[in-house]
């Protein structure tokens, strides 16, 4: 089954549980028939109908097995009767029912114990590596898609993969074995009566399918239409105080009502389609035991070319066919429920990253000459943002990048980072081009620093310790103390390791930017990227947060992407950018002295 080809590499460590699953279903399905027949005997000794057998029967071949297999059990009616009397007989026949019903449960029961390994452990890995590709997946593949449909797929999409696990494997095992079973045994028992049953099948079965043809289709408008209001419940709480402040809640409610509204829409269709299918195979179901009985009550009460035991046997058959072909028909709607679900979760783990690194990539451990920018062009769409920058910066030298907002400052710190490749030109650290380096040994050569403090809902120390995993209490402090950061921490309730709350929320603007600085002091890398890193803070955070960043840069490389001028008028160049070029470089005293585009944004700074 193609489904079931998809899912094969998260199946395949848990086969030895749907083998089985397997084995234990083919169980369930031998003793589920034989439980049926089982009544057949019980009923003739019940109304006295069994064949007087005294003379043990011989077998004479497979051909002849059916009256052997009656006159075996008839011998033994017989024997038990004359010798202990017909109740014990039925005693017997009771025993052995409760028996093969017991063997039936119990390989239902093991069936089902197996298979939860198998769903559950799939579920774990499927959930384990769509994290796994959203974390190493670049951040350009995040513009187009939204977060909360990301949410949907690794929760709703990933469960209902994993429910539907059970459906392929009694739709593909446990419900045909039982149908096959019990198939061949009304054939033994009566050929003519399961000839005649059998020519209401197909259109039962055709009426089945018409219900189930969009049912995929339904599916993925649910599932789709979930990623949706999952976005908008992810916008809504991360820009709360935009929503508040330009009293926007109606138009946010709005927009989520609508979402909701579809998705109940859809929801009630896909629902409807799945509802119809029990109460139509019932029916159909109805209609064809009605059939069996007008049909085979003619041969019990007219031909009597059957018994009435074998009748009430065969009818028990025929609806041991009946609940496994409804099992079948609901199990094939989860099944393409589930197909639409698995599309969109391997939608995203197939998904090729053109960040992948080389099959021969470089592990860089150290940085000794320079970085440099070699006539590098670059577009996030259609418009270049970056054309034909060249640019080299020594080590332990200190170069600033400046310009108005859209002059592509930010996008040097993505690229030198590798968040996004180079469209033209090449990037290189010590003569090697960054493409050729692994992205890890890479990024272990720098520190960055952002205008937007990304902290996490965690303790101060596990928010510094992303610097360094390994650092002890110590080496967090000292971090701290050069980020001028000990000074609020040490007075926190439970110092370094007190929570700070969703996104740092319990602290300041400055203080979560400084913890972002202290995470960068621990790593304790050779370069060091700040991207606006002041220019979100009031004056006296700003002194702070720059004073740290004078300590923490000493003895480094930087990149310093800076808005307020008065922050870098010590780099060692400043790189005056418009329009993703270079207009103008040098020291803050020679480029005031070129009376260019550099003293004219100080001028307005000044203002």
């Amino acid at each position: 089954m193609n489904y079931l080809k998809k899912l094969s590499r998260f199946i395949l460590p848990y086969k030895k549980y749907a083998v089985l699953n397997i084995v234990c279903n083919i169980f369930y399905a031998l003793f589920s028939t034989l439980s049926m027949v089982s009544l057949m005997p019980m009923i003739n000794v019940l109304f006295g109908e069994s064949k007087k057998v005294t003379v043990k029967p011989t077998y004479e071949g497979i051909s002849k097995i059916k009256p052997y297999l009656e006159d075996s059990l008839n011998y033994f009616v017989t024997s038990v009767s004359l010798n202990d009397g017909p109740q014990q007989a039925l005693m017997y026949m009771i025993v052995l029912i409760i028996s093969l019903f017991l063997l039936k449960n119990l390989f239902s029961y093991l069936a089902v114990f197996f298979v939860t390994y198998l769903r559950n452990g799939v579920l774990k890995d499927l959930r384990d590596n769509i994290y796994d590709k959203v974390i190493n997946l670049p951040i350009s593949y995040y513009s187009e898609k939204r977060k909360g449909d990301i949410i949907a797929r690794i929760s709703g999409d990933v469960n209902e993969v994993q429910v539907s696990l059970l459906s392929v494997l009694e739709l593909i095992v446990r419900e045909p074995l039982t149908i096959v079973f019990a198939i061949i045994t009304m054939f033994i028992i009566s050929a003519k009566l399961t000839i005649f049953v059998f020519l209401f099948i197909p259109v039962a079965g055709f009426i089945i399918s018409l219900i189930g043809k969009r049912l995929k289709k339904h599916s993925q408008k649910v599932q789709e239409e979930q990623g949706l209001f999952l976005s908008t419940l992810e916008e809504t709480l991360s820009g709360l105080r935009v929503i508040k402040g330009f009293n926007s809640e109606s138009y946010f409610n709005k927009k989520f009502q609508d979402s909701t509204n579809r998705f109940f829409r859809f929801s009630n269709n896909l629902g409807h389609r799945q509802n119809l299918a029990s109460p139509t195979s019932e029916f159909l179901g109805i209609v064809t035991i009605a059939a069996l009985l007008w049909y085979g009550g003619g041969m019990v009460l007219v031909d009597h070319s059957l018994s009435g035991g074998a009748f009430i046997g065969y009818m028990a058959l025929s609806y041991q066919i009946l609940t496994p072909a409804k099992a079948i028909s609901k199990a094939s709607y989860r099944v393409k429920a589930g197909n639409a679900a698995a599309d969109r979760v391997l939608e995203v783990l197939n998904t090729i990253s053109p960040l992948e690194d080389k099959q021969n990539a470089i592990v860089k451990d150290d940085f000794e000459n320079q970085v440099s920018f070699e006539n590098i062009s670059f577009k996030y769409k259609d418009d270049y943002v970056l054309k034909d920058f060249s640019l080299m910066i020594k080590k332990g030298k200190t170069v600033a990048l400046v310009g108005q907002s859209g002059s592509g400052k930010s996008t040097i710190a993505n690229l030198v980072t590798r968040f996004y490749d180079v469209n033209k030109g090449a990037i290189t650290i010590d003569d090697k081009n960054i493409k050729d380096l692994t992205k890890n040994s890479l990024r272990s050569l720098m520190g960055l620093v952002t205008q937007d403090s990304i902290l996490f809902n965690d303790t101060v120390k596990n928010n510094v310790l992303l610097g360094k995993q390994n650092a002890t209490d110590d080496e967090v402090i000292s971090a701290l103390k050069i980020a001028n950061a000990w000074e609020f921490v040490k007075d926190l309730p439970k110092g370094i390791h007190t929570n700070i709350g969703d996104s740092g929320g319990k602290l300041s603007g400055g203080q979560k930017q400084r913890l972002s600085i202290a995470r960068a002091v621990l790593k304790n890398p050779p370069i060091m990227i700040l991207d606006e890193a002041t220019s979100a803070l009031d004056t006296e955070s700003e002194r702070l947060v720059q004073d740290a960043l004078e300590k923490m840069m000493q003895n480094r490389t930087s990149i310093v992407i800076a808005h307020r001028l008065s922050t870098i008028q010590k780099a060692d160049t400043i790189v005056v950018m418009q329009k993703g070029e270079i207009v103008e470089q040098g020291t803050h005293t020679e480029l005031l002295a070129k009376n260019g585009m550099y003293k004219k944004l100080v001028g307005m700074q000044s203002l």
